[in-house]
């Protein structure tokens, strides 16, 4: 094999498919990537088994074949090149690199040991923007428990119904559900993936309105498509939790603030919150105020914010955190939160329903 292709372009594919190179494995050709030119197009690929990643590098194919390469060598090797063309040779095992004075030889893998991406039917799948996939991910993702013993949890739920896609994600504690229209109509389908998979998506995708991504389900693996890059992922196996029946529409307080304000009054609460204390910021709501308290051993704050109240007075308790983590991802300026009582969660969700972000209260001592 024998390619020539800039420093740019490579480092680029590198960098997308380095993000399927698991950190720590048995089988070290996990830890390779290979570099296929066997057939019109210089293709890089990474497979760690759960998550492969392959995409397109733009360059000239010379002389055809395969090679895989440890995953980090490659890396740090080209990285440290002159930002200019990169000629790729291989000579048996041997791989050779040339770029101006600079000439490496290092030891590459049989392509034939390498695990290449699973064959994924393209029949069945559906089209959004790349800006919409992107955003739906990074506004629910937060939700998914980090937690391994619950497998369900370390994924998020994809839904398709009619001509709306649904994504929603839950850890125990809280739930963040996002919808969004797609252009046409599709037959319902539901998958459940792995947070791993969508984290790593997220961040190769470039977010374009214009641009699209096309994604294509079978029983076991999913299949995402954009630009010049292909993901697959295996599936969570198993039904997914009744996330309507969660998602109730009761309550007997209404609270609308400006979503800025609020947000910005959490985060001073979090100055006095340690990263392993337990401490929850109390909320009493009244009929045109609602007062924010926090008190820890670092010392104590009270803020007052006007709210618009429909309904009845309320003291109640949550995790700052969680609060924060779900206002920063809504775009409106106008919040609704959506309280029954100190010990039932609360919602922040819009009229439309296009997003629900569904927080449990913590206990805490009444405070006069």
């Amino acid at each position: 094999m024998i390619i020539r292709i800039s420093k740019e372009n490579l480092m680029k594919a590198i960098q997308i498919v380095s993000r399927a190179v698991p950190s720590k494995t048995t089988m070290s050709i996990l830890q390779c990537i290979m570099i296929n030119a066997s057939g019109t197009e210089i293709c890089l690929v990474a497979n760690d088994m759960e998550l492969g990643i392959q995409t397109v590098a733009q360059g000239v194919i010379l002389e055809r074949g395969m090679i895989a390469v440890d995953a980090q060598i490659f890396f740090n090797i080209i990285r440290k090149l002159p930002d200019n063309d990169v000629t790729i040779e291989t000579n048996g095992e041997k791989v050779l690199i040339n770029c101006e004075n600079a000439k490496f030889t290092i030891l590459g893998r049989d392509g034939a040991d390498f695990e290449f991406l699973p064959e994924v039917d393209r029949s069945v799948g559906i089209s959004l923007s790349q800006y919409t996939l992107r955003d739906m991910i990074t506004k629910t993702i937060f939700s998914i428990s980090s937690n391994e013993s619950n497998g369900m949890m370390t994924g998020e739920l994809m839904e398709i119904i009619d001509h709306h896609i649904r994504m929603v994600a839950l850890d125990g504690h809280r739930i963040a559900m996002r919808k969004s229209e797609l252009k046409e109509m599709y037959d319902d389908r539901k998958v459940i993936i792995p947070g791993k998979t969508l984290n790593e998506i997220s961040k190769i995708l470039n977010g374009d309105t214009e641009k699209t991504a096309d994604i294509f389900f079978t029983e076991k693996h999913i299949l995402i498509a954009f630009d010049d890059t292909i993901v697959v992922s295996r599936l969570i196996e198993g039904e997914y939790y009744k996330i309507d029946k969660m998602l109730s529409s009761n309550y007997k307080t209404k609270v609308t603030c400006r979503r800025k304000e609020l947000l910005d009054c959490l985060d001073r609460a979090t100055l006095l919150v340690k990263e392993e204390d337990k401490k929850p910021v109390i909320i009493m709501i009244r009929e045109d105020e609602m007062e924010l308290r926090i008190n820890t051993a670092l010392g104590s704050m009270d803020e007052i914010i006007a709210i618009r109240r429909i309904g009845e007075d309320l003291n109640i308790g949550f995790n700052p955190k969680f609060l924060i983590d779900a206002l920063r991802v809504i775009d409106e300026e106008e919040v609704s939160l959506y309280l029954l009582s100190p010990k039932a969660p609360c919602f922040i969700r819009d009229t439309e329903d296009m997003y629900c972000y569904l927080i449990l209260p913590v206990n805490f001592i009444t405070i006069d």
